[in-house]
């Protein structure tokens, strides 16, 4: 069995068992308060249990995990007042990645893997435009025609737009409006960077939830600086993540200890604004993803940005102080203080506006799976270097990566893109041939055919890599439904 994780203490130390680290938490509290700290203590313990991590750098803070602290009293003093006789300052295996590609492994997914549902949100699409999208993704799956990148979207949108007609039967009217509108918001995802986090290699989880050779869990760090100033792509990025490990993962029950820790920082930006639709995939996938061996773990501001039906959910909780300035502080701090299990010994709203930097209301599971009583302790002291480190302090660290060079060269194969062009080529080449022939001929008849091209196209692919059928998880697909999975 995995020893306990030492979070907190008060007059007692507090634990979180490792066996009910999958039934997700939730560390929240004003900016200031200590959040960053506490999610630094948990994800170097679930480390030293050989649990991969996941966490992204918004503030850029977080990469002193790599190093060994030491250069902060206050984190010296914490460890006395623990009593901790054998602490020992200590760095962690950590992969950096970055979806621009410069501050760590680049991070890329396709267009087909993020599926339309998606890239609505991150497309700012309404019903209609979305449901046009829909229909081009429908188009090219039914053709066999993988949509690899931002130039393999765009050259579906024209193709379907051009046939419109031709397609209405089969697929439904197509809006010329709709379709420019996709295309002038493609544009400004590429503008900020969308040309480098669509395309191949795409990610492959398994290289997060790797251990070093001390059997410790990679704790892997996204550089989220540049992405949150795109807050839609931000947390629509994250949550793909988190559906492709829901996807990707077999079904393994309840534990002693999770496969991989997944801490969802700036959670707000999740539910902001989304679809009801999307609201109850968000639902589904953290309803079901402990089954994965998978904990979330989200990091919010305030409680009140958490769905109460995904708050629910929510286990192990670490509340930090809550400022009660305006009516809906004040509503916060009562939330807050509600969704504790009650301690007789403290007054829990009068407690969150009290408390200090790095104290918080801690309440974890039992065993059994029941809350413990809140209580109103000190976070444990963290072994690694508090705050940002050197440029060439990361680079080496991202040079001596088990997986240096392997995302780092893009891949451009035979994709949509591509294989459109050649269709359009062959009509070009029949139409000469025609008029030199003054007659029609099969191929001509075969070329002029929109259905005929993409039969014809499909087939190929078919006896090709190409040929594999492109399915989407719960959160990509067409229609909510899950199957098999593209690689």
């Amino acid at each position: 069995m995995a020893d306990p994780i030492l979070i907190a203490k008060d007059n007692e130390e507090i634990y979180l068992l490792p066996k009910m680290s999958n039934r997700h938490g939730l560390i929240a509290g004003a900016t200031g308060t200590g959040k960053s700290v506490t999610l630094r203590v948990m994800a170097e313990s679930f480390s030293k249990l050989g649990i991969p991590v996941f966490m992204a750098d918004v503030k850029g803070d977080l990469a002193g995990i790599c190093q060994p602290g030491g250069d902060n009293s206050k984190v010296a003093e914490r460890a006395t007042l623990f009593g901790l006789s054998d602490f020992a300052y200590t760095a962690f295996p950590v992969m950096f990645w970055d979806v621009f590609g410069e501050q760590g492994h680049p991070l890329r997914t396709t267009i087909s893997e993020m599926g339309p549902l998606l890239l609505t949100r991150v497309l700012n699409l309404n019903d209609t435009q979305g449901g046009v999208l829909s229909l081009v993704f429908k188009v090219a799956d039914d053709n066999g025609l993988l949509l690899l990148d931002l130039k393999d979207l765009r050259s579906m949108l024209q193709f379907v737009a051009d046939n419109a007609k031709s397609l209405t039967t089969q697929y439904g009217n197509v809006s010329a409006a709709s379709v420019g509108a996709i295309q002038r918001r493609l544009l400004e995802i590429e503008q900020q960077g969308g040309d480098k986090f669509f395309g191949e290699p795409a990610l492959n989880m398994d290289d997060m939830m790797q251990t070093d050779d001390q059997g410790r869990g990679f704790i892997n760090i996204m550089a989220a600086d540049k992405l949150m100033q795109s807050p839609k792509l931000y947390a629509t990025f994250l949550l793909w993540m988190l559906s492709e490990l829901f996807e990707n993962l077999p079904e393994v029950g309840d534990l002693e200890k999770p496969k991989m820790v997944f801490f969802f920082d700036e959670a707000h930006l999740l539910f902001d604004d989304a679809p009801d639709a999307l609201l109850q995939k968000i639902e589904q996938v953290v309803r079901l993803i402990r089954s994965k061996g998978i904990g979330v773990y989200f990091v919010s501001q305030n409680p009140l940005d958490i769905p109460d039906v995904v708050l629910g959910q929510l286990g192990n909780r670490v509340q930090h102080a809550l400022r009660a300035f305006t009516p809906r502080d004040q509503k916060a701090v009562k939330a807050a203080a509600t969704t504790f299990r009650q301690n007789p010994d403290l007054n829990v709203e009068a407690a969150i506006t009290e408390l200090g930097v790095g104290e918080a209301l801690v309440s974890m599971l039992d065993e059994k799976g029941t809350p413990g009583i809140v209580r109103r302790a000190l976070i444990g002291p963290p072994h690694s270097k508090l705050g940002a480190i050197t440029p060439e302090q990361r680079q080496r660290v991202i040079q001596a990566s088990i997986i240096a060079g392997h995302y780092e060269n893009a891949i451009d194969r035979e994709s949509a893109c591509e294989m459109l062009k050649a269709r359009a080529e062959q009509t070009a080449a029949a139409l000469q041939d025609q008029a030199a022939a003054s007659k029609p001929s099969p191929l001509m008849k075969e070329a002029t055919s929109v259905i005929g091209a993409f039969a014809t196209s499909a087939a190929r692919a078919v006896g090709s890599s190409l040929g594999r059928q492109i399915i989407r998880g719960v959160l990509g697909s067409l229609f909510g439904g899950s199957s098999g999975r593209r690689r």
